[in-house]
């Protein structure tokens, strides 16, 4: 018979891509009976305050790309009127929600708009995601939430709808999951908390292809070195080998190792893989894939080159982020025959010592700067990304994240502020420092620098103020000649002549530096010739 679900997605237009997590659990949901629907408020006009794109674009992170030109644009509806308007026609028999940390505040508010329906229908709600994962005990705070899934998501939920398909209301032993219960403390307590264990992680082979037809057309549209592109996500590991402490990867790893046997990192079959790639060109027209995987070249060399027979059956250009230590020359040319456009690289920070001790990232800058030339030789564009306002950190060292970028002939580099979420090993350390108390939940940096301050650290030796100094100028620093550097200081302030000079030089560069929009990636999805 199946039973109705809907997600809610809390997200701001330019800030997360489609949800892959979401589209999977409709995929399996449906294979089991289940009717799905999904209320995303990405194309909703929120005033919520933080980074998007656009905001990339002002700080000269990103090539300015057009979304109006692939027919997208803004709803002109309010989310409020148009969830409700959905809950009445679909009628739900579960609501889940998906959030990130920056996200959750959006998240109650859409938990505040269904909570009559909720109540008077008695309608089981479950959250789940990165933040629910490592702030179970602030996301239970909620009154609207029933239970909430810690770690992967999957048998969490089949278990949770298999029940209420059957009328069984006990949802006291649901795996992975923090689970509300009435119980003898209920009149003191209100709710007693029931923490069930973590089941063994999950095997992906055995996951159904991703149900894409759940999302609205517009969501499948993503800009990419300047162009925008119909591009969909493709899931090829889970978790990440590496411990890079402002990651959650080396906190989920440690969750799986201390609850199960371990084994949360796990890669994908290729022959699965390949059926979901063909179904991505052939029946929904894909122009464009993204791996969704930390470390993608995280592969032995049997792997790799299995990868590389696999997509030169499929050729649609696509983007992946890596590691530096990751590429070869070797790699990059065999990956640039099958259709590699871009690369993200996570430099992160320029100083060495600082980078391998507050950050746990061990290559020399030597080395950095000396893989990096690999992709210039095969003339493969891509991205530097950085990181900057870390516990401890000084304007000085920022500044040696300048001189590294400097130093590499990147397409553009970016450079965003660190934000001390749950579930990363940083995040303790700012509370271990006194700089963040465990319970306060943080978004993203106000673009605005009039707004409030909603993640940077408050730190005396590196103040809020100057963190938005060094992301606003970053990439002047980065390109232009030293001896401009005096006029770039000036354009930092946040003043009339600060600005005036800011958005000179802005003109300037954009003309100079910043790459021309390539609508055709390597001459065409027809036009690749392995080299």
């Amino acid at each position: 018979m199946g039973i109705k679900v809907l997600f809610l997605y809390p997200n701001l237009f330019g800030t997360n891509m489609i949800p892959p997590a979401i589209a999977l659990f409709s995929a399996m949901l449906k294979e089991r009976g289940h009717e799905v629907e999904v209320f995303d408020t990405t194309y909703y006009k929120v005033d919520y305050g933080i980074n998007s794109d656009k905001a990339m674009e002002d700080t000269l992170a990103v090539i300015p790309s057009n979304l109006a030109s692939r027919g997208i644009k803004m709803k002109e509806t309010l989310w409020q009127d148009d969830l409700q308007t959905q809950i009445k026609r679909f009628k739900p028999d579960l609501f889940a929600i998906s959030a990130t940390e920056d996200m959750w505040e959006l998240g109650e508010q859409l938990l505040e708009n269904i909570k009559e329906y909720k109540f008077k229908n008695n309608i089981p709600l479950i959250a789940g995601g990165v933040f629910p994962t490592f702030a179970p005990e602030l996301v239970i705070k909620n009154e609207v939430v029933d239970l909430v899934c810690v770690g992967e998501g999957e048998n969490a939920l089949m278990d949770l709808c298999s029940k209420i398909e059957k009328d069984d209301r006990d949802f006291s032993n649901i795996t992975n999951c923090w689970v509300k219960t009435i119980g003898p403390e209920y009149l003191k307590n209100r709710n007693v908390i029931k923490k069930n264990p973590i089941s063994k992680p999950v095997d992906i082979n055995k996951n159904p292809i991703i149900d894409l037809s759940l999302f609205e057309t517009n969501r499948l549209f993503r800009p990419m070195g300047g162009v925008i592109y119909k591009m969909f996500p493709v899931e090829t590991i889970r978790g990440c080998p590496y411990t890079c402490t402002f990651c959650n990867s080396p906190d989920q790893m440690r969750l799986y190792d201390e609850e199960t046997d371990g084994g949360f990192f796990r890669k994908k079959r290729l022959d699965l893989i390949s059926k979901e790639l063909k179904h991505f060109k052939n029946d929904l027209g894909v122009e464009y894939n993204y791996f969704w995987a930390d470390t993608f070249l995280a592969m032995n060399k049997n792997e790799f080159e299995e990868f590389i027979e696999m997509y030169s059956e499929i050729k649609i250009p696509f983007w992946f982020q890596t590691r530096p230590e990751t590429i070869t020359d070797y790699n990059i040319k065999k990956l640039v025959g099958v259709g590699l456009d871009r690369i993200s690289f996570g430099i992160e920070h320029g100083n060495e010592e600082f980078r391998k001790k507050i950050l746990d990232r061990r290559w020399s800058n030597d080395k950095i700067i000396e893989k990096l030339k690999i992709p210039n030789r095969y003339g493969v564009s891509y991205t530097l990304n950085n990181i900057t306002g870390f516990p401890t950190e000084t304007k000085k060292l920022a500044f040696d994240t300048i001189e590294l970028n400097r130093q590499i002939d990147a397409d553009n580099s970016n450079i965003s502020t660190f934000v001390p979420f749950h579930g990363t090993p940083l995040r303790k350390m700012c509370e271990d420092l006194g700089l963040i108390k465990p319970e306060t939940i943080v978004k993203s940096t106000a673009a605005n620098p009039d707004e409030a301050n909603l993640g940077q650290l408050n730190m005396p030796q590196y103040p809020p103020h100057e963190i938005r100094e060094i992301r606003k100028c970053f990439n002047l620093y980065v390109k232009f000649p030293k001896n401009r550097w005096k006029e770039i200081e000036r354009a930092e302030k946040d003043d009339q002549e600060g600005n005036k000079i800011y958005d000179d030089l802005r003109k300037e560069f954009v003309e100079k530096y910043m790459p021309k929009p390539n609508a055709d990636p390597h001459g065409g999805i027809e036009d690749f010739k392995a080299l």
